[in-house]
Parts: structure tokens; C-alpha cells; sequence
């Protein structure tokens, strides 16, 4: 299963101005939502997507379709170049 990694280009943090996760880069900075920012913690190079999805589902235990979301969101950061996939 593959391995999403945090691109070498953008800094994950918590922003206490933005009172929300971030992910910084040269020219500016992402503002993510609650979810977003839960998975994104969960994404280290060494958690693969299902051990991601166990863990989040063990924390958010009454989240329906939590796994579908976790896919879409990894997806949609895949595209935007946010993560790469390492094996």
C-alpha cells in the first residue's frame, strides 16, 4: 500500500492566528479544515492510507464514511502536490 509524504516544498503546522492547521509554502499558505488537518498530522512517510484510515477511524469511531473522505481528501492533495507517495 502506498505511503503518503508531506512535498519537501510545504510546512505543516498548527497557526494559533488561524486557530487552524496550515500548510506553508514560499509564496503563501493553505488553510486547512478540521478534517484535513487531522489527516494531515496522520501523514509522516511511514503511516501507509490504511494504517491512516484504522487510526483515524479509532479516533473519530462514530464518523460514517470516514474512509471514503481520508481517500478523497489524499487524492485531492496528491493532485494539488501537497504529498507525494513513497513506497
Amino acid at each position: 500500500m502506498a505511503t503518503p509524504k508531506l512535498n519537501p516544498l510545504y510546512k505543516f503546522q498548527f497557526e494559533k492566528a488561524q486557530d487552524a492547521f496550515v500548510l506553508l509554502y514560499p509564496e503563501g499558505m493553505i488553510t486547512l479544515n478540521g478534517s484535513a488537518g487531522e489527516i494531515m498530522q496522520m501523514v509522516n512517510g511511514e503511516r501507509d492510507v490504511d494504517t491512516i484510515i484504522s487510526d483515524l477511524i479509532a479516533k473519530f469511531p462514530g464518523a460514517e464514511g470516514i474512509d471514503k473522505d481520508i481517500h478523497e481528501f489524499l487524492d485531492h492533495a496528491h493532485e494539488k502536490k501537497w504529498i507525494k507517495y513513497v513506497d
